[in-house]
């Protein structure tokens, strides 16, 4: 079982007040420490450094557990108002962010090489450091500035958005809501608003004879937020009654920084009905794009988005067979690659990646898609 202070922790929930009461019981065991980031020091604390074994050195109610789980991950520890706290993987990129420092070359070092350069180059610097320690790590440590980071808690940014839905979108539905350590996410459909946001769309579909999966579409949005990177507080649009949710783009964004409010979050989702109803209209927009040599154009847009290698390329065989050959469009290709979801949803792929994974193959909507619709061969 995995308990809390574990990277790789994670917890999905069921119902809405669930998730809430969660976040308002993180928001009260939360430390935000804001100090000079050349006041921290890094140790190593893996299995052979003697910080290891030395649990009197660290803070009060960490646990032996925790410092064992630190060490079979990224090894580190920070000394803090003279006293250590183990270092959780989602604390690394800010981490080397406060130092400056970045390349591949960082994760072969020892972790004593690796603490000793972290420390030179904090030293070097003046700037503010904000830490947040949670679940006995230290998860992240941020800039003190807080135009470079401010503190957006989950928990106010999900009621923000439930008042917005009960007023403007009655009868929405909380689908499910996740969090690990690196992220949050949660989803509502929207059935009250089926007709008005999806109309034109499934005219489309029944048009091009897809009767059934117009019958079967479900307007939705998914909740996304990040208190351990510098990303933003994001509500994105989906489509909801197929294998998998289709991301079809982030409609609200509001980042942490600039001493962002809650409030700027509330003010933002006032624009959601509008940017749903653009992000349905950008994807019908991709059947406007034909393409010469879709199976080329898919397999380029894959590589480029990054997705995952031996998934995209069985997405694509399975779209070479299905489609028939001859010219097709971009709303085909893009729908031909859901199929890479439903795959690595059946090899039991986490929902932290699939998350991730949803968001970047959203991109496709807005990549020009002649610039990969080319008749040389792909070299993936």
């Amino acid at each position: 079982m995995l308990l809390p202070y574990c990277d790789n922790y994670f917890c999905e929930f069921q119902n809405l007040a669930d998730m809430m009461y969660f976040y308002a019981q993180q928001a009260l065991e939360n430390q935000w420490e804001r100090t000079e980031s050349k006041s921290l020091r890094v140790e190593p604390l893996d299995e052979s450094s003697p910080l290891y074994s030395d649990m009197p050195a660290f803070a009060p109610k960490i646990s032996e557990a925790a410092v064992k789980d630190t060490a079979k991950n990224l090894g580190l520890a920070i000394l803090y108002n003279g006293k250590y706290y183990p270092v959780r993987d989602t604390a690394y990129k800010c981490l080397t962010d406060r130092a400056r420092i970045s390349g591949n070359a960082l994760s072969k070092l020892t972790k004593r090489d690796l603490a000793d350069i972290l420390n030179t180059c904090m030293g070097l610097y003046g700037d503010s450091a904000l830490l947040l320690i949670r679940d006995q790590k230290v998860t992240a440590v941020h800039s003190g500035d807080e135009k470079d980071y401010t503190i957006l808690p989950t928990g106010e940014l999900l009621e923000a958005l439930k008042v917005k839905l009960d007023e403007r979108f009655p009868g929405s539905v909380f689908d499910a809501g996740y969090t690990d350590h690196s992220r949050v996410s949660a989803s509502w459909s929207l059935p009250g608003q089926r007709e008005e946001l999806l109309e034109t769309y499934q005219k489309m579909l029944i048009e091009q004879g897809k009767t059934a999966m117009a019958g079967r579409l479900m307007p939705g949005i998914r909740f996304n937020t990040s208190d351990t990177a510098s990303s933003a507080a994001k509500v994105s649009a989906l489509l909801l009654g197929l294998q998998q949710p289709i991301h079809i783009g982030d409609i609200v964004a509001v980042e942490h920084r600039r001493q962002a409010k809650v409030e700027d979050f509330s003010d933002a989702l006032d624009m959601l009905f509008a940017q749903y109803k653009d992000a349905v209209i950008q994807l019908q927009s991709l059947n406007d794009i034909y393409l010469e040599y879709p199976v080329n154009a898919m397999t380029r847009v894959c590589k480029t988005l990054k997705l995952p290698k031996k998934a995209a390329l069985e997405a694509v065989k399975m779209f070479e067979v299905s489609y028939g050959g001859g010219v097709s469009t971009a709303y085909e290709v893009f729908m031909g690659m859901q199929e890479i979801m439903f795959i690595l949803k059946t090899a039991k792929t986490s929902e932290g990646k699939m998350l991730t994974l949803q968001e970047a193959m959203s991109r496709a909507l807005t990549v020009k898609w002649a610039d990969y619709d080319l008749a040389k061969a792909v070299n993936w």
